[in-house]
């Protein structure tokens, strides 16, 4: 209760007195840049006292002028109670706290703060104005800001006004607190169109909202940019290809190097390559790599190239059960895609076209070769053809091969071809009182080995052989049994053995002997007669065929009665011709050289012609000769006789002459009497059967 008394009692005694000292004006908070001036108003009514600034608690003083503050002053018409404080230039250190007392009132004015600001130094980038840089290589580039400035300032980055974003703000402190520096980090991984670009650094504050800038301008350093091209880009097999790598680099290109599918291509070295294009350049492209002092780069292409199929994977044999489906499969690669048909060998029916050939539900007849095909190329190359077996596995197939038939009591051979996948476990031959896989038995031998291949069109097989030594007649009646089993079953089949007699057999072989040597008897007689026909006639002369006949002159006979009986056995005058194959020898007898040489074993024939008598018992000679002189002896011209065609064989007449009524009679053959041996002198040795190219009439007679 006492206080509120007070206040009214203190009320009352001021409003006796008059108005008390309050302040019309108070200082507010100012910002000030350094270097300009700074104003704090201050105004009192109702008060004519001492009127004094504080900064920070320190008065100033109560003059106008403040003696010792050289940048400070107090103006405004103090009768009014105008006491406002003026600051120029301000300094950092102004940046204070500001008070306007009435000491002797006791006012005091609430506290104004006063701000400097500091407006911050253009920044500095480090490495400028033309910063060096490595394309593709990460980078930092630092903004540094130094002074005094106030507040800190922002440092900004700008590329052709527009600001980037990514930057590290960093601020280095000094002692007692106050900001040293600050710096902007910028990182970048420049490219090669970053060449030449230039960056901004903007140092921005309160003090100076429009900041200040400095630019830096980017060198680069980048390996090469490259740029491959073939021409032409499409090819066939086999044509010609321009390869071009152009490449752009700062520094300069210092080499190239060019690779195929990763392997280099020795020799090339310029920024042009020139190949014959096949089909691994499809899938093994071209690439260039260009260096210079900062790296390298490279770049790759693939040509299309078309070209003839080429077999990638061939289709594998297959071996499946009887019932099961079989699938094969080959890969064909070209360009463009062959067209790969299947077929079976032997076979030209399509069976499916494309990559793979499935067939369902084999069966045994399905075993054999399949085939995969692909037409060559547009170029007319490539293509081909690629088999595979298929062996389906049944029960073992048996049949019987053809059996030579035996004779009785000799040996025998029986046979059977097996088909059988998988492998039979064995081949048994059985019969009536037993059976044999293998080895021998008493009579019986089997031994089993691998058919020949392609034997009857299934593949691998076994051929069994059951051989019989000795036959009995009950072999020719019994059957004999070849069977085989697999896991899958069993086959089998009956092999008889048939029955060879020998008499029929020889019986032909004599026959068929009997016939070659009349057949080449009939042969060689039939040659000998041409050949001594045509020897013959081109051998003899009109001179040659004159026959001598002594004791002869003018028809008649000079032999006298000892030469008649002396005569006896030969009855008439012999005549002999001249002939190369005729010998005369010492007892005036014709002997013959052997043209077989001695193969027919015969004895040696001696030939006489003997001249028939003429009718009334008389010698019949042809007419006389007219050549020679008169008393010569007599010769007789035979040509016109001997032009006829002589027969084959000559033979000598034991008993009588020849009767020739009539010249021409004395070429013609007439069948004698009787026959007899040949006449042989005795000093004529056997030789061997002759045949004489004679144009006369003798026989001949063989002894072998």
């Amino acid at each position: 209760m006492l206080v509120p008394v007070l206040l009214v009692l203190s009320f009352c005694l001021r409003g006796r007195a008059g108005l008390a000292p309050h302040f019309l004006q108070q200082p507010e908070d100012q910002v000030v840049l350094l270097g300009d001036e700074a104003r704090l108003p201050c105004a009192l009514g109702a008060y004519r006292g001492l009127v004094q600034w504080t900064k920070d608690g320190l008065a100033l003083g109560g003059e106008r002028d403040l003696p010792g503050w050289s940048r400070y002053w107090i103006s405004g018409n103090a009768a009014s109670g105008q006491h406002d404080l003026h600051i120029r230039p301000v300094e950092l250190e102004d940046q204070a706290s500001y008070e306007c007392q009435a000491t002797q009132a006791g006012l005091r004015s609430r506290p104004a703060q006063l701000h400097v600001l500091v407006p911050p130094e253009p920044p500095q980038v480090l490495g400028g104005p033309s910063v060096s840089l490595v394309a593709g290589v990460p980078a930092n580039l630092t903004c540094r800001s130094r002074g005094d400035a106030h507040p800190t300032p922002e440092l900004l980055w700008f590329r052709d006004g527009v600001r980037l974003d990514g930057a590290i703000f960093r601020q280095t402190p000094l002692k007692e607190g106050t900001i040293g520096s600050v710096e902007s980090i910028l990182s970048l991984t420049p490219s090669s169109h970053d060449d030449g670009a230039t960056l901004v650094c903007r140092a921005r504050s309160q003090a100076l909202p429009a900041g200040k800038d400095t630019a830096v301008t980017l060198s680069l350093q980048y390996p090469p940019v490259v740029t491959l091209s073939a021409e032409p880009q499409t090819v066939q097999e086999g044509e010609k290809v321009t390869f071009l790598c152009q490449a752009t680099a700062q520094p300069p290109v210092t080499g190239y190097r060019w690779a195929k599918g990763g392997s280099p291509v020795l020799g090339a070295r310029g920024p042009v390559l020139e190949v014959v294009a096949d089909a691994s350049f499809l899938t093994a492209p071209v690439s260039c790599e260009v260096s210079n002092a900062v790296g390298s780069a490279n770049r790759s292409t693939a040509l299309d190239v078309q070209f003839g199929p080429i077999l990638q994977a061939k289709p594998k044999p297959l071996s499946v059960d009887v019932g099961e489906d079989a699938s094969f499969s080959c890969v064909w690669r070209g360009n463009p895609l062959p067209r790969v048909t299947w077929t079976r060998r032997g076979d030209a029916q399509v069976l499916a076209s494309g990559p793979t050939l499935r067939l369902p539900a084999v069966g045994p007849e399905d075993a054999g070769d399949y085939v995969c095909r692909a037409e060559p190329g547009l170029s007319g190359r490539g293509g081909g053809a690629a088999e595979a077996r298929l062996t389906v596995n049944a029960p073992p197939v048996v049949t019987a091969l053809h059996s030579t038939p035996a004779f009785l009591r000799g040996p025998a051979r029986l046979q059977c071809l097996v088909f059988a996948s998988p492998a039979p476990e064995a081949v048994v031959w059985s019969w009536d009182e037993g059976f044999l896989t293998a080895g021998s038995r008493g009579r019986f031998l089997v031994e089993t080995f691998p058919a020949p291949e392609g034997l009857g069109g299934q593949g691998p097989g076994l051929i069994s052989v059951l051989h019989i030594s000795g036959t009995q007649e009950s072999d020719f009646h019994r059957g004999f049994n070849c069977s085989a089993r697999n896991r899958l079953g069993e086959g089998g089949t009956q092999v008889s053995l048939g029955r060879r007699d020998l008499l029929p057999t020889v019986r032909i072989v004599a026959g068929v002997a009997a016939m070659a040597m009349t057949l080449l008897m009939i042969i060689t007689g039939v040659a000998l007669c041409c050949w001594r026909h045509g020897r013959g006639q081109s051998s003899f002369s009109k001179q040659k065929n004159l026959v001598r006949i002594p004791g002869s002159s003018d028809g008649s006979s000079s032999r006298g009665p000892e030469e008649e009986a002396g005569s006896s056995k030969d009855q008439g005058p012999i005549v002999h011709t001249d002939h190369s194959d005729l010998v005369l020898d010492e007892e005036g007898a014709l002997e013959t050289k052997d043209p077989t040489n001695g193969y027919y074993k015969v004895r040696g024939v001696s030939v006489s012609l003997s001249l028939g008598e003429a009718p009334g018992g008389g010698l019949f000679l042809p007419p006389s000769s007219p050549l020679g002189p008169p008393g010569t002896p007599t010769f007789y011209d035979f040509n016109p006789h001997l032009g006829m065609v002589p027969p084959c064989r000559l033979y000598r007449a034991r008993a009588g002459y020849l009767t020739t009524p009539h010249p021409r009679a004395f070429t013609s053959y007439i069948k004698p009497t009787s026959f007899g041996p040949p006449d042989l002198a005795p000093s004529t040795p056997p030789f061997p059967y002759a045949a004489f190219p004679t144009p006369s009439h003798p026989r001949l007679q063989t002894h072998v």
